[in-house]
């Protein structure tokens, strides 16, 4: 078992398969150029298998799957296999911009992938196009449906902007509770890439807006990053709110990247490079990697001190 010096039990892992996006959005990466990563600095499937089979093995139930955008990585099925074979009753999750979702939604469910969170960032057309800077929106829904057909748990992801999708809480509350699927509302995370003027919609406004309709109450909170409501009627849905310490207490979670740094928190610069031990064969040193990254992930996250995240989001997965 990985127990970090705060006696926080890590057994969760968010996998970075490739930094690249087919969207640019306004809140992550809008004028970062479309790049392609030399294949020799990214690790392959089978040297992240290395990895994370030994992080398996040192307690961890659970990996996510994300990029960038992990569906532009090609054979992501065939990784995911390789990971469920390995242990099936490993929690397999992915994260995605949901546009490939139709095409990938039932290889991704017949290798092993139990859920997936998908972003959804407005139901207008002329919104989402803002946003994404591409037209992405019927893609996107026709994503929602198809992972929901196949099987998977589905959860809406919605990054809300003041003055630009805000007036759509209550419209994207009830396209995911038509749906029956979870939509969790996530306050906006200030980052040097993101659009300049962007302004953040706190968890306490996005609350008043539900509330108006729907009443509901808040649930006990367990180590996921979310807060949880239920409605009268027994919906579920979820605030992200990354600025309040209560994200941080209960964080049970490392990343990986693409090119085999570990990082042991999102708002921290500081990490560890694996790629060399894995690529030597030399698993007792990857496993120490591993275990300094656990006993040196920080209590909290820096924003106490920097207003402004450093880290590029899409290359840890958000």
């Amino acid at each position: 078992m990985l127990k970090d010096s705060f006696e926080r039990t890590i057994d969760y892992i968010r996998v970075s398969v490739t930094s690249r996006c087919n969207f640019r959005c306004l809140y992550c990466m809008p004028n970062t150029p479309f790049e392609w990563e030399p294949r020799e600095n990214i690790l392959s499937y089978e040297e992240m298998f290395e990895f994370l089979r030994l992080a398996i093995d040192e307690g961890v139930k659970k990996i996510r799957i994300t990029g960038g955008e992990p569906l532009l990585r090609k054979d992501l099925d065939r990784f995911i296999k390789m990971l469920y074979d390995y242990k099936p009753s490993l929690d397999l999750a992915l994260t995605t911009n949901g546009y490939y979702l139709p095409e990938y939604a039932k290889k991704l469910k017949d290798a092993g992938l139990k859920r997936v969170n998908i972003s959804l960032d407005s139901l207008k057309p002329e919104i989402a196009a803002k946003i994404a800077q591409k037209d992405v929106l019927k893609k996107v829904l026709s994503g929602i449906d198809a992972a929901i057909d196949v099987g998977l748990g589905v959860k809406l992801n919605t990054v809300v902007m003041k003055g630009i999708n805000d007036n759509e809480i209550i419209d994207l509350f009830e396209y995911a509770k038509n749906k029956n699927i979870t939509i969790r509302f996530i306050e906006f995370m200030e980052n040097e890439r993101a659009y300049p003027g962007i302004k953040r919609v706190d968890s306490k406004e996005v609350l008043d807006i539900i509330v108006k309709k729907y009443s509901f109450t808040e649930l006990p909170k367990d180590n996921s990053a979310s807060k949880y409501y239920e409605t009268d009627d027994g919906y579920r849905f979820g605030i992200i709110e990354p600025h309040n310490e209560d994200f941080c207490k209960s964080c049970n979670r490392i990343r990986l990247t693409a090119e085999g740094y570990l990082i042991p928190c999102l708002f921290f610069t500081e990490s560890y490079n694996i790629k060399e031990a894995i690529r030597k064969g030399d698993i007792k040193k990857a496993a120490e990697i591993l275990r300094d990254v656990v006993k040196n992930k920080p209590e909290k996250n820096d924003w106490q001190d920097n207003e402004v995240s450093e880290r590029a989001f899409w290359e840890t997965g958000g």
